[in-house]
């Protein structure tokens, strides 16, 4: 039987710095399962859904068994409990990012759902025709199709932040763009494909100072360093739970309260109102105003144990693990003469997303070999498809490194790599179109890496 919700304390990891990664797997009921007589599980697909740690897994059935009940409204006593525990996980999330007050913290599905929040709500009341609104070459798509949308139905423009050779944002390209005096600037703290950090604090004060309201993609750096949304001064920022070893289908987006208290509400419904008249209605303040119906209330707890895990290991110390272990990863790839690497090339510039290519060899391919010896990647265009045509590229492998992985995992990436290598040939271009697993790939898609 699951530990109680009173019973659930996060793992008190009382290790020395660096992380421990092997350690850690322990925490992590998928690592540590029967393989069969498959090696053990080396996962390296967190950019798309990290783990989940026990205490999570424990605090989500312990929920369902013990105190499910919907919330603000019975006056029962596992009711009480539920919204209590559910209202303790949103005072978690705006400590974890530094809000200043809980209300400014609206509980979503994930990062897409808060990406399109915004446009529809905040975008329908405040841009109108003729207004420019900025994102950048290298954004997911829930970054981009919300904003093409909303500019279609309100006659806006759109600009596009460039990125250099290097993988990095062009920051001349992105001042001649605030040049223009955009509405708002959309663009992500890390990149999902490229692990690119770019610098949000000084950019937000420049599109601030051109008159812009600024939203982010938090989606890969809430899991991986400390946010602080005060001091980057940003009015939104989304972010996914599932990325950041919480369960799927709890997301926050954080907004300055001013701005969400002047702004429509997004959905309709149960929850979100204060007075219901057959010819009108007024809503309820916020976070409500945001909530309509019932909410995945035992995914929002589960993410507060979460995030009380990721704050137990210290976010400073799982960023650091992460760029020794990317460090490695680098100079082991870099071994492999047919390797190419994209994104910036240090390992301080760049988060634990190492996207790459092996030669001519597809890398649903690559992904398929590396497969067959329990080593988990992504392959695809990782829902960034106008990154992937400035790279001049259809697709890339990913490997992605979280708190759970050591070096040991990337020296069994880079075995896989050359058994690649031993099936294709050494080949050098990547202009190819695969070769023994296509068929099986062909028929499936690959491209989803939802925030």
């Amino acid at each position: 039987m699951a530990a109680t919700t009173d019973q659930i304390e996060t793992t008190a990891h009382s290790r020395q710095d660096p992380l421990d990664g092997t350690a850690i797997r322990a925490d992590f009921p998928v690592l540590n399962g029967p393989t069969g007589d498959r090696p053990r599980l080396v996962f390296l697909d967190s950019a798309a859904s990290s783990q989940k740690p026990q205490v999570v897994i424990d605090a989500l059935t312990d929920y369902y068994e013990r105190y499910n009940a919907n919330i603000h409204r019975g006056v029962y006593q596992i009711s009480e409990l539920a919204t209590e525990r559910f209202e303790e996980a949103r005072r978690k999330v705006a400590r974890f990012l530094n809000a200043r007050s809980p209300r400014e913290c609206i509980f979503v599905r994930n990062a897409t759902e808060a990406l399109n929040l915004v446009a529809q709500s905040w975008g329908r009341a405040n841009i109108a025709a003729g207004d420019l609104i900025v994102f950048s070459t290298m954004e997911h798509h829930s970054n981009i199709v919300p904003w093409q949308i909303l500019a279609e139905e309100k006659g806006a423009s759109l600009g596009h932040i460039r990125i250099d050779a290097a993988g990095r944002l062009d920051q001349e390209h992105f001042d001649e763009l605030l040049a223009r005096e955009p509405k708002l600037v959309a663009v992500t703290h890390v990149s999902n494909s490229l692990g690119t950090v770019n610098p949000l604090k000084e950019m937000i004060a420049r599109a601030h100072a051109a008159g812009a309201i600024v939203v982010i993609d938090g989606a890969q750096s809430a899991p991986h360093l400390a946010i602080d949304v005060q001091d980057l001064d940003c009015d939104f920022l989304a972010i996914s739970g599932h990325k950041m070893c919480g369960p799927m289908g709890a997301g926050v987006l954080y907004g300055k309260r001013s701005l969400l208290d002047a702004m429509p509400p997004f959905l309709g419904g149960g929850s979100m109102i204060r007075k219901v008249e057959l010819e009108r209605s007024t809503w309820a303040d916020v976070p409500a105003k945001f909530e309509a119906g019932t909410p995945a209330v035992g995914d929002a707890i589960a993410l507060g144990v979460a995030i009380d895990y990721l704050t137990d290991l210290g976010m400073d110390r799982i960023w650091e693990h992460e760029r020794e272990i990317v460090a490695y990863a680098l100079n082991r790839l870099r071994e492999i003469p047919n390797v190419t690497i994209f994104g910036p090339q240090e390992a301080g510039e760049r988060s634990g997303v190492v996207s790459f290519a092996v030669g001519e060899v597809h890398p649903h391919d690559v992904a398929a070999i590396l497969d067959e010896g329990n080593v988990a990647v992504r392959a695809g265009h990782h829902c960034t498809q106008p990154l992937m045509r400035a790279l001049d590229v259809v697709a890339t492998t990913r490997a992605s490194f979280y708190l759970y992985n050591d070096r040991e995992d990337v020296d069994r990436l880079i075995e896989g790599i050359y058994r690649v290598n031993g099936v294709f040939g050494d080949t050098t271009s990547r202009t190819g179109t695969g070769g023994p697993c296509r068929e099986k790939w062909d028929a499936r898609t690959f491209e989803d890496d939802a925030p």
